[in-house]
């Protein structure tokens, strides 16, 4: 039965009414300086209202040198706070719970280096043409002090639970895979001081944000390239995250993975399920699947298995921001949401994020 997805569920001290996540996204709704706009608010409004268990918002960067994306949210300085602020209260206006996720993009900044800035690298990679320059070891501890003074940022600013970015080839993907990280001091070598700098994070938020306050992390568990990360090696970095203070994991690819995508009359897959059923068998905490689930038979299969604890979309919600409660009033249609990555394209030209089937209707209404 689908009620079993309408049940409350834990991320730490934290009551989510439902197991549904809206998974981060850039929205290209910030102003130059990273700042929440009324865009932003009117945007995040529409997800609180949504029926979602807890929203976490598109990512927002820890240091200016570690912006990914134009418009994108800062939660760097305090001058972030009152907007960030003005984003959790509309989300809990609405009902609902929001995370803020930080990150750090590390050498994978279109943005800065379209900027001409020199970029934070792991290591020193001389095919890599973007300007970078390897990280000392005071500067990386100093990155992983931003993140844990992003994350007081975040709590200050009302939000229910943070969220790291360790996925998608951004910094804490950097570091532990060994593609980007060649380093033979405490940061770099074998698996566990490639782990160490995700660790670290881990316990400094943590001791930071205190014993009790939500904490979890997108994670990409692999790599998806040819002498990447390995399953075995991200599972046990997993366990050690745990360990260290991590409520729940949400499982997603590592640096390799694109942004999943379906062609015309292809069928819609969850790519990441047999990660996420591997992590959920190695930890005892909420694991969270996000990729390709699209109508609620499927979201209900992953939970009654046993794969995950909890499913995470954002496409769908981009279109249907109200789909959850959609669904809970009984009207189960699956998504409309086609999974052609139209709305990517748009937020790429740094335009609030939309869906881009709805963009192209409207264009044909007005052009007639």
């Amino acid at each position: 039965m689908s009620e079993i997805m309408f049940e409350p569920c834990q991320i730490g001290a934290l009551e989510i009414k439902n197991r549904f996540v809206r998974s981060a996204t850039w929205d290209a709704t910030a102003d130059e300086s990273g700042a929440v706009t009324d865009t932003s608010v009117a945007f995040y409004k529409k997800l609180g209202e949504g029926g979602i268990g807890i929203v976490v918002s598109g990512h927002a960067f820890v240091s200016s040198l570690g912006q990914a994306t134009p418009r994108q949210y800062g939660v760097h300085n305090d001058d972030m706070i009152p907007g960030l602020r003005r984003l959790a209260q509309a989300v809990h206006e609405g009902g609902g719970k929001i995370a803020l996720q930080i990150a750090h993009a590390g050498i994978n900044s279109g943005h800065l280096m379209s900027r001409g800035i020199t970029l934070p690298a792991v290591s020193s990679i001389p095919e890599m043409k973007r300007l970078h320059q390897e990280m000392t070891d005071e500067e990386i501890e100093g990155i992983i002090d931003n993140f844990a003074a992003a994350a007081v940022r975040g709590r200050e600013a009302g939000f229910d639970a943070i969220q790291l970015h360790g996925a998608h080839g951004y910094l804490m993907s950097q570091v532990i895979s060994p593609l980007y990280n060649h380093r033979t001091d405490r940061w770099g070598g074998s698996v566990e001081n490639r782990r160490r700098f995700l660790l670290e994070i881990v316990r400094r938020v943590r001791q930071a944000i205190g014993p009790d306050f939500p904490f979890f992390i997108k994670y990409g568990v692999m790599d998806d390239q040819k002498g990447g990360l390995t399953l075995d090696d991200g599972i046990e970095t997993a366990r050690q995250m745990v360990a260290a203070g991590i409520d729940a994991i949400e499982v997603s690819g590592g640096v390799g993975q694109g942004v999943y995508r379906t062609g015309e009359n292809e069928p819609i897959r969850t790519p990441f399920r047999e990660r996420a059923a591997a992590v959920k068998r190695a930890v005892d905490v909420p694991v969270i699947l996000v990729a390709g689930i699209r109508n609620l038979e499927t979201a209900q299969d992953i939970v009654t298995s046993g794969d995950a604890d909890m499913v995470s979309m954002c496409r769908p919600f981009i279109r249907e921001p109200h789909l959850i409660a959609r669904w809970q009033r009984g009207e189960t249609d699956p998504a409309a949401c086609i999974t052609c990555n139209k709305c990517m394209a748009i937020v790429q030209r740094v335009e609030p994020l939309e869906c881009g089937e709805d963009h192209r209707l409207r264009e044909e209404a007005i052009t007639g």
